[in-house]
């Protein structure tokens, strides 16, 4: 685990959404302030869009840094990866909301998708 992921638990830790706490970890990566990273990480938090918003958040990071079809190949692979983890990336399967069976915690989530974006991105 590298600095950005701990960066991002620690983020979680302390009041962070899951997508903010993702989003201000990587905003240096992605030319964005922290507090322009907490305003983009807003509609992403609580599952709110329906997919995991640390994931979300990894995602908008990576459509901050790459374009085209090399943004498109790096979000490919995080979900892939994070599937492979998680065995979902939809946030109400991940908290078992409907099965009463958590696949994984929201901190657990911020921790997976912050060290395969620290991958991705070569961090």
């Amino acid at each position: 685990m590298g600095n950005k992921s701990e960066q991002a638990i620690y983020n979680h830790k302390n009041g962070h959404t899951c997508s903010g706490a993702i989003m201000c970890a990587f905003a240096d990566e992605a030319n964005m302030t922290s507090e322009q990273a907490r305003k983009d990480s807003m509609p992403y938090a609580g599952g709110k869009m329906g997919k995991c918003g640390a994931v979300l958040a990894a995602e908008h990071i990576l459509r901050m840094m790459f374009s085209g079809k090399e943004a498109s190949e790096k979000i490919d692979e995080l979900e892939a990866r994070f599937m492979r983890m998680n065995s979902s990336v939809i946030c109400r399967e991940l908290k078992g909301l409907d099965t009463g069976k958590v696949l994984r915690n929201c901190r657990g989530c911020v921790s997976d998708a912050a060290v395969i974006l620290e991958d991705l991105i070569g961090n």
